[in-house]
């Protein structure tokens, strides 16, 4: 080897040396800036709740913070969940041959990047807008330093999207190609429609292949915008809107909670509780999957499965529970308990439809304790079948398990008293569920470390958060043009002339909401589609709670439903099986669920009469 070809090799190993070095100091940055921002978001609002109880001065500006705190949360956690590849995003990667996979993914990271540096300059016009406006939040604090992440962050996701897309640096600057269309479109100015329908089409090409949701959603809003001639600062705008909106911090708290309960072995001791308590019915065991899940499924649905499916899978096939039935009872089980307090997504359609929250969780109780009872009595009738041996009931192990999970059990009663007593603020609540988690598993029961576990829990936490509201902020871009362009009323136009039953179009609604589960999450979907059902059903006179209840139940079967079921996912994750094998073992309480969904559409009454008992 020649002693310059040795020289540019020593300088191009450092180079890539430094290079490392430097993303694990950045990675680390990340990290910190994600624990620093969730915890002082769980700890504010809690101050300011005791500072009021006990009349002593507030701090000043403290709701406003938080609501800006999880705008910073939603892009931190972002960057985050891009560094890992983590965004959520519908894939048909599996389905083709290996050899396509760099192109596809050169492919995918090209528009991707495009995408989020449009975002990033739309962000950046936003913000230079409001800095000339001058708007304080708090303490001297201009508005548009908290605003000021939204460009920062979408360059990072640009930047990362053009360098993870692929592994050389030849792909590399080939994926970072799509950094220059926006600057493209921006000299170039609308084409009249000419060059509409060919970006929206490799969008959606680019969606199919792995684009994520944020930048497919976020993509087609900017095309529409810019061919309208409207500025593409209306897309951040909305983002800006939703992201920093009173309510919606509860969302990222109740998360968090769940994460830090789940990680301190809380699923463990509670489904210990619910085993001793239930185990001795008839299909005991079933029983107990369906009511612990049910119960935890409000830390997350993939939390559950998680945390419980490896625990519960030994037991019931040990039980001679068929090994297809118990996966396919964990799965349907893992999605269960998103009508009971405080469901996230129950949460988010309240803020997003503006029916209230306290309503929508009386309105679901009857419904979600339905598919609950459904699901069991399956699991009572397998049992029987598969000649399961009932276990004796246990007095004093039952109280030994109530006993220590008694600080556990006491948390429910904590959340409903913080949603519906009147104690403190919806987002009150969620930040007492944080700390109340973080005082019983790190210091009573010491499950977590605050030292070893903690930051690792908030950056997953953050990297979920992060994840799911950067998809419902760049969403409002989308559906934000939608009303403007005055499509749900061409909608009612069109059923009004081609619908008259209320019947006809109940079922035509679940199943158009049964086929948006089979490609889109729920979050994303309750900020896209509601705008459009919302006025459809009010045409009907169909009961604006009742609605949301059709819909998240029908959310519920969307966990279940391919290609991008999340619970199917986590499930062959978890259990290590084909997606197929978990398709069939999942399809007996699909139909299962899918009765319940009619019922519920069908019967207001489930709805209706708890409403009108406590005269709602």
């Amino acid at each position: 080897m020649s002693t310059r070809h040795a020289e540019s090799v020593r300088h191009g190993g450092s180079a890539g040396d430094q290079v490392k070095a430097l993303a694990i100091k950045l990675a680390w940055a990340e990290d910190a800036l994600a624990v620093t921002l969730l915890t002082a978001m769980s700890l504010l609002p809690v101050l300011e709740l005791i500072a009021r109880q006990f009349r002593l001065p507030s701090i000043p500006g403290s709701a406003v913070f938080v609501q800006h705190l999880t705008l910073w949360v939603a892009f931190v956690g972002s960057t985050v969940a891009a560094r890992s590849d983590r965004l959520l995003a519908l894939s048909a990667n599996t389905l083709l041959p290996p050899r396509w996979l760099p192109r596809v993914h050169v492919f995918t990271a090209t528009v991707a990047a495009a995408v989020a540096l449009a975002l990033a300059w739309a962000s950046l016009q936003f913000v230079l807008a409001e800095r000339e406006g001058g708007t304080i939040l708090a303490l001297g604090i201009g508005k548009w330093v908290a605003e000021s992440i939204m460009p920062v962050g979408f360059l990072v996701l640009a930047l990362r999207a053009a360098w993870n897309g692929a592994p050389s640096m030849r792909l590399r600057t080939l994926a970072a190609a799509g950094l220059l269309v926006p600057l493209a479109l921006e000299l170039t100015g609308p084409a009249g429609g000419a060059l509409v329908w060919p970006l929206i089409g490799a969008i959606l090409a680019a969606a199919f292949l792995g684009l994520p949701i944020f930048a497919t959603l976020g993509g087609i809003a900017l095309v529409l915008f810019w061919n309208e001639g409207v500025p593409i600062a209306a897309v951040p705008v909305e983002t800006y809107r939703q992201v920093a909106s009173p309510v919606l911090p509860s969302i990222p708290l109740f998360t968090f909670a769940g994460y830090l309960l789940a990680e301190g072995g809380a699923s463990q001791r509670l489904l210990r509780v619910y085993a001793t308590l239930l185990g001795w019915l008839p299909g005991g065991l079933a029983v107990t999957t369906a009511v612990a899940c049910a119960v935890f499924t409000w830390a997350g649905s993939g939390v559950t499965i998680l945390s419980l499916g490896g625990l519960l899978l030994p037991m019931l096939v040990k039980a001679k529970y068929p090994e297809r039935f118990s996966i396919g009872l964990i799965n349907a089980s893992g999605s269960l308990g998103l009508l009971f307090p405080p469901s996230v997504p129950v949460i988010l359609y309240g803020i997003y439809a503006q029916v209230p929250i306290d309503s929508m969780f009386i309105g679901g109780f009857l419904p979600g304790l339905m598919m609950v009872v459904m699901v069991s009595a399956y699991g009572v009738w397998q049992s029987r079948r598969s000649h399961v041996e009932r276990e004796r009931f246990s007095w004093p192990e039952a109280r030994r398990a109530i006993w220590i999970a008694k600080w556990e059990l006491a948390l429910p009663a904590i959340v409903l008293v913080g949603l519906f007593g009147g104690f403190g603020t919806l987002v009150e609540a969620g930040a007492i569920t944080v700390v109340y988690s973080i005082l019983t598993e790190v210091f009573i029961y010491r499950g977590l470390s605050l030292r070893r576990d903690y930051p690792r829990v908030t950056v997953e936490c953050s990297v979920v958060i992060g994840a799911v509201l950067l998809v419902i902020g760049v969403a409002m871009g989308f559906t934000n043009y939608l009303v403007d362009a005055q499509v749900p009323g061409m909608l009612i136009a069109w059923v009004q002339a081609h619908v008259h039953s209320k019947y006809v179009f109940l079922l035509l609604l679940n199943v158009f909401l049964l086929l948006k589960g089979s490609f889109m999450d729920v979050f994303s979907a309750i900020i896209v589609v509601v705008p459009l059902i919302k006025p459809l059903a009010a045409n009907f006179g169909i009961d604006p709670v009742q609605l949301g209840i059709i819909f998240l139940a029908n959310g519920e079967l969307g966990y279940l439903t391919p290609p991008v079921g999340m619970n199917l996912c986590f499930s062959a994750v978890r259990f290590k099986q084909t997606m197929t094998s978990v398709y069939r073992s999942t399809l007996p309480f699909y139909l299962i669920l899918l009765v319940g969904v009619l019922l519920i559409t069908y019967v207001p009454w489930f709805t209706t009469w708890p409403l009108q008992l406590l005269g709602k």
